[in-house]
């Protein structure tokens, strides 16, 4: 079997735009991965369109090797934008592998540990403003049978809070605590905002409601100011969506600036690695929680990883997604008392369709991190729930 082309679909999906790596071979077998880099999905489809020409006529089987000499001869070795692209061509190939074996990718990645596997909901609170409001939004996820969500209670904060702005974070994360009640899980996102002091004071503060964890407090650049960090605050911290590979990771571990690892299969440059970055967590008896918002075939390569990794420990959902996403892709996904189906179908599980793609075309997408963002109202989920 030989590789006869790669293409790159980007596709409308709503918080951002997915892009979707295709491998086409001579035995007529496709596979797909998501290289999706938020915001600069142009420079990633760029990507693998100059990587496109050394995988042409290649036996898709090799899979490590032809990663491994991708990322070798791109001479820039980290960033995120080269190792997305790398990961969305890891699993289009290891997407083939296992549909020519008859096989789920879990099978090439070492077996299955577990069929389904915790989820906790993220976007499900519509910019709350008080405790109320997150209670009013908590009774959806609820009601899908989730046990555990994700939020960011920050507003559009920036390295620091006046009095009155944390105290009206801390009564929507007391909010969320009163209507949840006790066995909820609630994992409360910074997206890397604040400076030390400032994720100092919420950190103790937050600190009787409970958290999971304290996901990002300040921004990634500083592993030596997360180490200090943690030494200071009462609760978990959580991190590494925006480191791209596993050196960065063993930084993080030996200095130990992180409770839960939270790489992202999109970004890091494959599922091999994110096998890697999970071992070396798993020796230091460090969580497992990777990042996953991105789109569907994201989604599909991360439950692969979560089927075949021992110490995967809870899995991001996008509680609901746009209404075209059940036309882009076919996926079989249940969600069971909070817990979701790991598919077991050949390759990734999801089969994808071009023609739907183009009919959702890249959309430029304003970032709303840090400004009261907006949301669209014809979202839905995109599993069903049993």
């Amino acid at each position: 079997m030989k590789i006869t082309d790669v293409k790159t679909f980007i596709v409308d999906g709503g918080r951002m735009n997915w892009v979707i790596v295709k491998i086409y071979t001579d035995a007529g077998i496709y596979g797909v991965g998501d290289a999706t880099v938020e915001r600069r999905e142009m420079a990633v489809a760029a990507t693998v369109d100059h990587i496109r020409e050394f995988l042409l006529g290649k036996d898709p089987f090799q899979t490590e090797m032809l990663s491994e000499t991708a990322n070798r001869d791109s001479y820039w070795r980290t960033g995120v934008i080269n190792r997305s692209a790398l990961a969305g061509i890891e699993s289009a190939l290891l997407d083939i592998k296992g549909k020519a074996l008859g096989v789920p990718v879990y099978e090439l990645l070492g077996g299955r540990h577990r069929d389904r596997i915790k989820c906790y909901a993220n976007y499900w609170a519509y910019a709350p403003q008080s405790g109320d409001d997150v209670a009013r939004f908590l009774e959806r996820p609820m009601e899908l049978g989730f046990k555990a969500v994700k939020w960011d209670p920050f507003f559009a904060a920036y390295q620091q809070m006046d009095r009155a702005e944390r105290n009206a974070s801390m009564g929507q994360i007391a909010g969320a605590r009163k209507a949840g009640g006790a066995d909820l899980d609630l994992l409360v996102e910074g997206h890397g905002r604040f400076d030390l002091p400032t994720a100092r004071i919420l950190g103790t503060a937050m600190a009787e409601y409970e958290p999971l964890f304290f996901e990002e407090p300040m921004p990634p650049d500083s592993i030596d100011a997360y180490a200090e960090l943690r030494t200071l605050i009462p609760v978990p911290i959580a991190g590494g969506e925006r480191y791209t590979e596993k050196f960065r990771f063993l930084d993080v571990i030996r200095r130990r600036a992180l409770d839960w690892l939270q790489p992202d299969a999109c970004h890091c440059g494959g599922l091999f690695e994110m096998k890697m970055i999970a071992a070396m967590g798993e020796a230091a008896h460090l969580a497992f929680a990777p990042h996953n918002p991105m789109g569907p075939v994201g989604n599909a390569m991360t439950m692969q990883l979560a089927a075949s990794t021992s110490n995967f420990a809870i899995l991001e959902t996008m509680m609901v997604d746009v209404p075209w996403r059940a036309e882009v892709v076919t996926e079989e996904v249940a969600l069971i008392n909070g817990e979701m189906t790991i598919p077991n179908k050949p390759g990734l599980g999801i089969e994808f369709h071009e023609e739907a793609a183009l009919r959702h075309p890249f959309s430029m997408k304003a970032p709303q991190h840090f400004k009261r963002r907006t949301y669209a109202t014809d979202l839905k989920p995109w599993y069903s729930v049993q």
